[in-house]
């Protein structure tokens, strides 16, 4: 059986691309646990979506979480729901958040038996008809605790992993019990807004390496460029400028790990014109050159925004 390595992040968070095409965890084991602790920065893990179900759980902290534009604030003990093709986005102003994320395509708890459970309620999840609702408080603190404790004792290889799945299995299933008992389960309102939102940020992900100005970006979905830079920071937290050059340095930093490219070539290739520019920016968000990054063959998770580098 492949092994799966949950993620552990200190001192830096990680970036989901913003439609993730590739699932989570393995062909074996599709539920995936990260593990974020930051201690002491500031970061921001820009707007996304996928397939997957996501649990999001606050061990100790306080963490910013957006899901579907409605913006919540998290503390110890309180956890969030992302069901499937929801945007959202989660940071910390603090610096001083500890939580994990759990991931699984929701057919991974299903009997696959077209039985009721498929019909009524996991299909309706998962095409965006029903959701449950994003802010479940403490209510799911117990069961998030029990997935917790699986994750450290696989991890600690003292017991096997047939067993670990099963009980995330049951676990998993008493949470979508739990989320119908207490009425979080609701019809999606959510989904005209999703796709105005979708298609404005994948138009930035398709364009990212043009120029994208405020007055483009207004022409191409016919809104006002005040209402475009007041809309955009109101549901994602971060201008388009910013947005942009995270972008840019995040696909510099794949071609610098995947590819021969020179640093020039990579600069022009990721949406820059001056190479000086790119280098002081790369070196400013990340804290190593481009070259030296490339040369160290250090091959890191995607690190979020950082409020420092970005004000």
């Amino acid at each position: 059986m492949e092994k799966q390595e949950p993620c552990r992040i200190v001192g830096e968070s990680m970036y989901f691309e913003l439609k993730e095409n590739k699932p989570h965890g393995t062909k074996d084991n599709p539920f995936s646990i990260y593990h974020i602790e930051n201690a002491g920065r500031s970061f921001q893990i820009p707007v996304h979506w996928h397939d997957e179900f996501e649990i999001i759980y606050v061990k100790s902290g306080l963490l910013t979480v957006s899901i579907s534009g409605e913006s919540y604030i998290g503390k110890a003990g309180d956890a969030f729901v992302v069901s499937p093709g929801n945007l959202h986005l989660m940071g910390s102003q603090t610096g001083t958040v500890d939580y994990f994320t759990f991931l699984f395509p929701l057919k991974y708890i299903s009997f696959r038996t077209d039985d009721m459970l498929d019909d009524k309620l996991l299909e309706p999840l998962n095409s965006g008809h029903l959701m449950i609702n994003p802010r479940v408080k403490d209510s799911a603190k117990e069961l998030c605790e029990q997935l917790i404790d699986i994750y450290m004792a696989e991890n600690d290889e003292t017991e096997s992993k047939i067993t670990a799945q099963i009980k995330t299995k049951i676990i998993l299933l008493q949470f979508i019990l739990e989320m119908w008992k207490k009425g979080f389960v609701i019809e999606n309102d959510t989904s005209g807004r999703n796709i105005v939102e979708k298609e404005m940020v994948s138009y930035i992900q398709q364009n990212f390496t043009g120029k994208i100005s405020l007055k483009e970006f207004g022409e191409q979905f016919h809104l006002s460029e005040k209402y475009i830079s007041r809309y955009f920071k109101e549901h994602f937290h971060i201008t388009l400028s910013q947005y942009i050059t995270y972008l840019r340095l995040e696909n510099a930093k794949q071609l610098l790990q995947d590819t021969d490219l020179s640093v020039t070539e990579t600069a022009m290739q990721s949406g820059y014109q001056n190479v000086s520019y790119f280098i002081r920016s790369f070196k400013k968000t990340y804290g190593i050159s481009p070259l030296k990054y490339r040369n160290s063959g250090i091959l890191t998770k995607n690190i979020a925004i950082d409020y420092i580098t970005y004000k």
